[in-house]
């Protein structure tokens, strides 16, 4: 038999399905017995004359093929999170390769030009300064 909890998280679907297959049925009477499996296979008995081994297979089938879909889904999401994460993971490991080899070329050319390196570091903070002291003396 169909769980309580089962029927009301797939009581959109079932409740759909139901009117399918007995046309009979309203979604107004359906409501009534949204939480409750064994008042809703009475209400099906009385309503449509199947019989309640009929009415609960049928549950059944429903929420063993909703099960199947939401196990399916579950399963794709997984999968493209882990590719996502394998993804995120190789492209922080090549940023890092990237920011070591140019730490190390940096770190080289200081070793061999010293004093050009200085007179490079001396220029790119003067020019910093200067655009900074007239970026802020605009706001004046």
């Amino acid at each position: 038999m169909v769980s309580q909890q089962t029927l009301k998280g797939h009581w959109n679907e079932i409740s759909g399905k139901l009117r399918s297959k007995w046309g009979e049925l309203t979604n107004d009477e359906l409501q009534k017995y949204q939480g409750d499996a064994t008042q809703l296979v009475g209400y099906i008995q009385r309503k449509t004359g199947a019989t309640r081994d009929q009415i609960e297979r049928f549950l059944n089938d429903l929420t063993d093929e909703g099960a199947g879909v939401v196990g399916r889904a579950a399963e794709t999401v997984q999968d493209y999170a882990s590719r996502a994460a394998q993804s995120a993971k190789e492209g922080a490991d090549a940023v890092m390769r990237q920011a070591q080899s140019g730490y190390a070329a940096a770190e080289r050319i200081v070793q061999e030009r010293p004093a050009t390196s200085v007179a490079a570091a001396f220029g790119a903070g003067l020019v910093t300064g200067v655009l900074l002291a007239l970026l802020l003396g605009r706001d004046r």
